[in-house]
Formats: C-alpha cells, sequence, structure tokens
C-alpha cells in the first residue's frame, strides 16, 4: 500500500443523484459521437454508463435532455473504467443549461 494515497474517495463537492432507469446523453471526445446511459448525476458531473470510455483528463462534450429542455456541457474525464464507464466533471455550462440541471436535481433530491 502506497502510504501517500488514501484509498477513501473524495468528498463530492455536489451530491449525485442515482438514475436507476438511465438517463441518456450524447457525448463526444474527438471523433464520433457517442450515446450512453447516465449512472449518476449532480451539479458537479456525472458517471456515464459505456464500454471503451476516454482517458482520464480527456474533455468531452456533453448534450442531454432534462423536463425543461436541453443542457449542452463541457466536461473532462476524471475517472475512466474500461468496461464500465467515466466520471465526468463538469467544466464549462452556460447559466440556463445550469438552471435546467438545478431545477431537475431539486425534483430528484426531494
Amino acid at each position: 500500500m502506497n502510504p501517500g494515497r488514501s484509498s477513501a474517495p473524495k468528498p463530492r463537492r455536489y451530491p449525485r443523484v442515482g438514475l436507476p432507469k438511465g438517463m441518456l446523453v450524447a457525448w463526444q471526445s474527438g471523433g464520433e459521437r457517442v450515446v450512453s446511459r447516465v449512472s449518476t448525476l449532480g451539479l458537479g458531473g456525472l458517471f456515464i454508463s459505456t464500454p471503451e470510455p476516454p482517458a482520464v483528463g480527456e474533455v468531452v462534450k456533453l448534450l442531454f435532455e432534462v423536463p425543461d429542455g436541453e443542457v449542452h456541457a463541457r466536461g473532462v474525464v476524471r475517472d475512466s473504467l474500461p468496461g464500465k464507464g467515466m466520471g465526468v466533471a463538469f467544466t464549462a455550462m452556460d447559466q440556463e443549461a445550469r438552471a435546467r440541471l438545478q431545477q431537475l436535481l431539486r425534483r430528484l433530491l426531494a
């Protein structure tokens, strides 16, 4: 075991909501656009289920639908688990999209 690294997960800045039915997200890293399911969602990011996720540090463009409209965002891959998916932290999102996401999360966390 490496004494300099803790195996405990880092605390999240925002709570994440599990989406058992999943929600579809279109994402793009470099070339082609891929559609996958979102398994958890929060104001700070999401986890996308995909068999071949991009490497940690890759920038991804995201597009997903919420009840009040579409959310376009940019993010960076923070965790890449081949065969499972990727954790993505949001890095850019306009104010309207952020408001739509907040509205959805308020409903889901209520």
